[in-house]
């Protein structure tokens, strides 16, 4: 099974990365005694979980988490479990800052200083940093920045898709779909409700979808919308998003917008996209 232990300085991106790897498939368990990764490991296979990747966050929080991690970890490689340690740490002077704005005590500070308990910490740290597979600064990093990063690690040895894609179409007579990242309205465009031929079928039927996308201003709007589509996709993969909402939007949400969903999705597919269809006002008009 793949693992990923994720661990570090308290206050240097942990739940950001736990919180990463959940959104992109990962099973994350947080603040783990290494004591029970095998059994953890072993439960997991048990409840039919071998192909799914795991992660724990294992840190200060628990004072005794260093003690046999040695031990345990040499068990998970011995079983022939990928083990990957990503350490997690930042400067000094911007672990303070963040414990000054969230106003947290830090775990090992007892009654000294925040100070006092970041230097205990990385002395405590020390001979973990020193087996870690990956070291992480994430100082300057804002929290989308970390998040990109972690997602670049996880998905560089996966041939699986690291966008995917909800295209849906709705009428803007039953009001914008909640939760869209972006909204194209194509009202612009020549509908078959007025071809009374047209008028009884939907977008996914081939005469209905054909008058839409032959039209010499829909091949225009969809080369342009393509090539903007070319563009923002690896922006949003480089930000680390690992979704993107995209509503186009007729009347009726019958016609025209269904048309061009389809014929969108069938494009971004072509291109190795994971993508889900949803056609929500498809049945109102």
């Amino acid at each position: 099974m793949h693992l990923v232990i994720i661990t570090g300085l308290s206050g240097s991106g942990k739940s950001t990365a736990a919180h990463a790897l959940e959104d992109d498939g990962f099973f994350v368990v947080d603040n783990l005694p290494p004591a029970l990764l095998p059994p953890f490991l072993t439960l997991s296979a048990d409840s039919g979980m071998e192909q799914r990747n795991l992660a724990v966050v294992i840190d200060a929080r628990n004072r005794d988490f260093l003690a046999g991690f040695d031990l345990q970890l040499e068990k998970l490689q011995a079983a022939g479990h990928q083990v990957e340690i990503f350490f997690f740490e930042t400067d000094d002077e911007t672990l303070v800052r963040r414990y000054s704005e969230t106003r947290r005590s830090h775990p090992l500070a007892g009654s000294g200083s925040v100070a006092d308990g970041i230097a205990a910490e990385r002395k405590l740290l020390l001979e973990l940093r020193g087996v870690a597979t990956r070291l992480i600064d994430s100082s300057g990093m804002n929290p989308h920045q970390l998040r990109a990063q972690i997602l670049r690690f996880v998905r560089s040895d996966r041939d699986v898709p690291s966008l995917q894609i909800v295209l849906q179409s709705f009428g803007f007579r039953y009001g914008l779909p909640r939760g869209s990242d972006l909204v194209m309205d194509v009202r612009f465009l020549p509908n078959p409700h007025f071809v009374a031929t047209l008028r009884p079928l939907s977008g996914l039927d081939p005469a209905a979808s054909g008058y839409v996308l032959n039209q010499s201003d829909t091949r225009e709007f969809l080369n342009r919308f393509e090539s903007l589509l070319d563009f923002l996709l690896p922006q949003y993969q480089r930000e680390g998003k690992s979704y993107l909402t995209i509503s186009i939007g007729c009347t009726g949400g019958r016609h025209r917008s269904v048309a061009v969903t389809a014929y969108l999705a069938a494009l971004l597919r072509d291109r190795a996209f994971d993508v889900r269809q949803i056609h929500r006002d498809i049945d109102k008009g």
